[in-house]
């Protein structure tokens, strides 16, 4: 397939047409749909005392299907909902897309539409996807795409004509303009000067770059099967029981896939390591050897996901882990490849004593993110915050960070 990545570098998204091949459509709608009939049954199994018969299937905007959790749906009758994310439509247009070699699926996703109308308010307005003090400021991103392009690539691939997608062209290299801030303030679930809808045919695709602005629009009860999630240089799908459903060549891919993500593991551990041991040398090794060729915004971002990383460590070896925040402890558990958080699957490498100086040595790096105040900026995830939603500090770099940790 042709694509023009100057030009998606520059809009931050591009709209495909066909990325699904016409003559398996209806197969694929028909693989998706018996997914759904299943996860209705279990939704309507787990709802609550005060909940309709249908639980989320009845209650939720947009009820979402995350295939990562649903190993177990995976059979003969489905395998073609995964099998569609390695089609070369998809994975080898994502890897031109991010210039890499072999991007990995990183989420597996199916949007629904609600049983009953929601407007343009039922679900999330116009917002970038990050909340900065479980990732990193606007800024961090948008230098690193800029020096060295994106980490993910993130797809809507409707089954059925979809235009619900609207986008600001641009915003994923900038911060808001104060028009656009006037205007989220005004009405986050109304359309934004310059923004751009997205009309897709059942099959087309569009592929944009995050943290973009966009906005889901309207929520009605027309029928909606999406296909969501994207693709990264890291993955994580250690439940790959569902691999004997799968051709020949599919379970080739995850397992070369799943044998990266160790290997990914391996050197966040190794990297995290180098700073306890106050070795700069191999912390900038390891960051090297991660992101080979990236530069120093690129490193910059790294180091900060490398805090968050830390922070969550500490947090899942303390005793007192179940007094956290619930928000806290459900993202100190998340495994998030592209933004190097791994959860208990790294924390269980680290002693006690080791997740508390690991945390010492990047608490002055989470410290130069916030603020003295909370403070809130429209079109994030979340609520007021002390950490900068968009200006990462001038002062906050790699080697500011080693010469804090090498002169302990």
């Amino acid at each position: 397939m042709k694509i023009n990545r100057d030009q998606f570098l520059e809009e931050g998204y591009v709209i495909l047409p066909q990325v699904i091949p016409p003559q398996q459509l209806a197969g694929l709608r028909q693989a998706y749909e018996i997914m759904v009939e299943r996860q209705k049954m279990i939704w309507a199994r787990q709802r609550g005392p005060h909940d309709p018969p249908g639980g989320v299937w009845e209650t939720s905007a947009q009820p979402r299907l995350n295939l990562g959790a649903l190993a177990d749906q995976i059979d003969a009758q489905t395998a073609s909902a995964v099998e569609i994310w390695l089609h070369e439509n998809m994975q080898a247009v994502s890897s031109q897309l991010l210039g890499v070699a072999d991007a990995g699926v990183t989420e597996m996703m199916l949007m629904c539409n609600p049983v009953r109308d929601h407007g343009t308010g039922g679900h999330r307005g116009w917002h970038r996807d990050f909340y900065p003090p479980h990732a990193a400021p606007l800024q961090g991103y948008t230098d690193d795409i800029l020096e060295n392009g994106p980490r993910y690539v993130q797809w809507n691939l409707p089954l059925y004509d979809d235009s619900v997608l609207w986008v600001i062209p641009g915003s994923h290299i900038r911060r808001n303009t104060a028009e656009e801030n006037a205007a989220l303030i005004k009405d986050s679930h109304a359309p934004v000067p310059g923004a751009i809808q997205t009309h897709l045919a059942a099959g087309d695709g569009v592929a944009y770059i995050l943290p973009i602005l966009h906005w889901g629009s309207v929520y009605n009860a027309k029928m909606r099967r999406t296909i969501h999630g994207g693709f990264s240089e890291f993955t994580h799908y250690p439940a790959l029981s569902y691999l004997e459903h799968l051709s020949p060549a599919a379970q080739a891919t995850f397992t070369r896939w799943n044998q990266r993500s160790e290997q990914t593991l391996d050197q966040i551990e190794a990297l995290l390591r180098a700073a306890l041991n106050k070795d700069g040398a191999a912390y900038q090794a390891g960051l090297e050897k991660l992101h080979p060729g990236r530069g120093e915004k690129g490193a910059r971002l790294s180091t900060i996901f490398l805090s968050k990383s830390a922070k969550r460590i500490h947090h899942l070896k303390s005793p007192d882990f179940d007094r956290l925040p619930a928000q806290e402890q459900g993202w100190a558990t998340h495994i998030h490849p592209m933004t190097l958080q791994w959860g208990r699957p790294l924390a269980a490498r680290f002693s006690v004593q080791e997740a508390d100086a690991l945390w010492a040595r990047f608490k002055p790096v989470d410290d130069l993110l916030q603020a003295a105040e909370d403070q809130w900026t429209p079109g994030f995830q979340g609520e007021e915050t002390r950490y900068y939603f968009e200006q990462a500090p001038a002062e906050l770099s790699v080697a500011s960070f080693l010469a804090g940790v090498c002169n302990e």
